[in-house]
C-alpha cells in the first residue's frame, strides 16, 4: 500500500497568528486515522534508530504527536510547557519566535542525567524553540540525539541553526 501524500493534509491559514504570517494547520493530518498513524509511525522509528530513552514535545502541537511518538518508539515522555504550567521546581528558556518571543519550562528532574532525548514540535521554522529547549535538556544533563518534526520551513533558516543536531521532516516547504 502506498503511503499517503502529507502535504495533502496540511491546511494554509492566511496571515495566522499575524499579517503576512502563512500558518502551517496540521489539524487536518490529525483528522485522518491513516494520515496520522503514517507521521507518527515514521517519526517513532527515526527515534527508535537514535536510541533514545526520551520525547521532549513542546507545547502545544508538540504535545499531540510528541506523546504518541514515545508511546510508539518505547520512551517515555517530557512536556515543555508554558510557564507555570507545570508545578515547582522547573528550568526556563526565552527565545525569539519569527513574530514574537516565548518561554518554554521543562520539570528539573524529568531528564535524567546522561538520558538520551529526541525533541519534536510539530514545525520547524527557524529553530529558536528547539535550540533552546535543546540548551534545558543539556542544562539538566541529557543528550539531544535528534530533533523531528512534521513540517519543515526551509526558507526561514531553521534546519542550518540546528545544525549540530540529526534532523527529521517529513514535509519541507
Amino acid at each position: 500500500m502506498a503511503g499517503i501524500d502529507l502535504t495533502t493534509r496540511v491546511r494554509e491559514v492566511p496571515d495566522f497568528p499575524e499579517p503576512g504570517v502563512g500558518f502551517k494547520d496540521i489539524s487536518p493530518l490529525l483528522l485522518d486515522p491513516d494520515a496520522l498513524t503514517q507521521a507518527v509511525g515514521a517519526l517513532a522509528s527515526w527515534t527508535r534508530e537514535r536510541d533514545a530513552e526520551l520525547v521532549l514535545g513542546a507545547e502545544a502541537r508538540g504535545f499531540w504527536l510528541g506523546a504518541a511518538i514515545a508511546v510508539e518508539a518505547g520512551c517515555g515522555f517530557v512536556a515543555a510547557r508554558r510557564p507555570g504550567k507545570l508545578p515547582p521546581e522547573t528550568v526556563s528558556a526565552t527565545y525569539a519566535l519569527e513574530y514574537g518571543k516565548n518561554t518554554l519550562e521543562v520539570a528539573a528532574d524529568a531528564i535524567p542525567g546522561g538520558a538520551r532525548v529526541v525533541i519534536h514540535d510539530d514545525v520547524l521554522a527557524t529553530g529558536g524553540t528547539v535550540e533552546a529547549i535543546a540548551g534545558l535538556v543539556e542544562h539538566l544533563g541529557g543528550t539531544v540525539v535528534g530533533v523531528n518534526f512534521v513540517i519543515e520551513l526551509s526558507f526561514l533558516g531553521g534546519r542550518e541553526r540546528l545544525s549540530q543536531y540529526d534532523l527529521c521532516s517529513l514535509i519541507t516547504y
